[in-house]
Parts: C-alpha cells; structure tokens; sequence
C-alpha cells in the first residue's frame, strides 16, 4: 500500500450486550453474570459488555451501542405476573428487577435488527416478552417428564447430556447444525406452556416440549434455545456452530449499521 492509499477498515470486534441477574451477596445487592456466558461470547469472536439494571426508557440508548444481544440462564424465574399467573412455588427464585428491562429489551432488539441469542431463562424471558406464557414446574404437568438437572455434585453432572432433540426440518437451528438431532443437557423447572404469535418451533425434546425457536420475520438473527450450550462450548460442536453463528451475525450488524443512528426512532 503506497502512501497516498487509504487505510484499510478496521473491522473491530461486536459489542454484546449480557444483562446482568440481581443477587443479595451477604447484606449486599450485587449485579452477576456467569462466566460461562462471558466465555462463549468471546468463543464467537465477540466483545462481552455485562449491563446491569437500567429503566426501560433507557433500554434503546443502550441499544445504540449494541451489535448482539446474549440473554443468560439463571437460578431465577420470570415472575408469573407476566404472563396472568399467580406464583406457584413461592420457595423458588425470581428477579424482577431483570423482567423489568429485559421484557421490554427484547421486542425493541428485534425490532431493530439486532442479533439476539437466548438462553434457558433468557429463552423464557423472550416468549413472555413476546406474548406467550409458561409451565412453572413442567415437572408437574401429565405427558412431561422432569427436566430439572440434578441438585447434588459436581456441575458436571448437573450439565450432563440428559436428552435429544429433535431439530425440525427448514428452519434456522436446523441450517446452522445440519442435523435432525442430538444431545443436550437439561437444567430447567419452567418451559414453554403457549409459544407466542409469530414464533416458530426450532427444536423439541421428545415429550414434546420446545427446545428451541426463532422469530422468521425478525431484521436480523434470533434464537433462543432452552438448554445450556455455553457449557463447556468449546468442547461441542453444537455449541461451537450456534456461538460461530452468533457471533458472525453480531459481526454483520456491526459492519453494516451506521453510528448513532436508528431509522425506527
């Protein structure tokens, strides 16, 4: 390149945005993400941004300065409330504060075009955001089977391989792993219960239960899968393509999109 050439683009790394979980630790209240998530998302060549806590009127000012959206899993549940149920288990976990901007953080990624990859809670969080509602303890619902991962030893076994699913033909899951089916782990007590307008079925475990699914007519990327694919992704191939895919995606919209400028707003 001679003088007088200009440079060439620096193609810097997407910015993923990762909202953080709201724990007590001690008397103290803390904003967490796992760093499995963290991890994963440098695996798909992206630049991971924990975000904590802010108003829904603030949700599309820090959109400005996202290229991809990952929605993490969590010992919590969304709160019923959100989609006309009263709780059923009052001993396990919720975070209202995450439903109060993450709900609305999710139609607006999309809206936007903005890659957005969703995980166990955050696969939840996205059909109530979107409109659909859940099994709180599919454990207890006939035809189901027990989809909770084991509560003693090792994490290795509680993210063990427990189940296939079954990829369903012509869809995004399936062109991303090309294959009918394989293994996943399983650490979940809430599943989908009425899948949202507008959404379509990726993946089912074989009771039935949805695995995965996708907004077809969304600007941009969207999957969202009730497993745990950041576990040990570097290890899995299937992990590998869906964070790689992801990641592509992320790196797409960030090549593509002008600066400080949204033409919905």
């Amino acid at each position: 390149m001679n003088a007088s050439s200009p440079p060439r683009p620096v193609h810097q790394k997407p910015v993923v945005l990762i909202p953080a979980c709201n724990r007590m630790i001690g008397a103290h209240p803390f904003h967490v993400a796992g760093k499995k998530y963290i991890d994963a998302v440098r695996l798909a060549g992206c630049l991971p941004l924990i975000v904590p806590f802010v108003h829904a009127s603030e949700v599309d000012e820090l959109l400005d300065h996202a290229d991809g959206v990952l929605l993490t899993g969590s010992p919590s549940n969304v709160h019923p409330s959100h989609f006309g149920e009263e709780v059923y288990d009052t001993t396990l976990p919720l975070d209202t504060d995450r439903d109060a901007w993450t709900l609305p953080l999710i139609p607006r990624a999309l809206q936007r075009g903005i890659p957005l990859f969703a995980i166990c809670r955050g696969f939840q969080e996205a059909n109530v955001a979107l409109g659909g509602s859940l099994h709180q303890a599919v454990q207890d619902v006939p035809g189901q089977r027990d989809h909770r991962g084991a509560t003693e030893g090792p994490a290795e076994l509680q993210y063990g391989l427990a189940h296939e699913v079954h990829v369903e033909a012509g869809g995004l899951l399936s062109s991303i792993v090309d294959q009918a089916e394989f293994q996943v782990n399983s650490v979940h007590g809430q599943g989908v219960k009425r899948l949202a307008a507008g959404l379509r079925v990726e993946a089912r475990a074989p009771d039935g239960l949805v695995e995965a699914f996708s907004m077809p007519e969304a600007r941009s990327f969207n999957l969202c899968v009730q497993w745990h694919p950041e576990w040990q992704a570097a290890h899995n191939p299937i992990s590998l393509k869906l964070f790689k895919a992801f990641g592509a995606a992320c790196q797409t919209f960030r090549n593509h999109r002008e600066p400080h400028h949204d033409p919905d707003r």
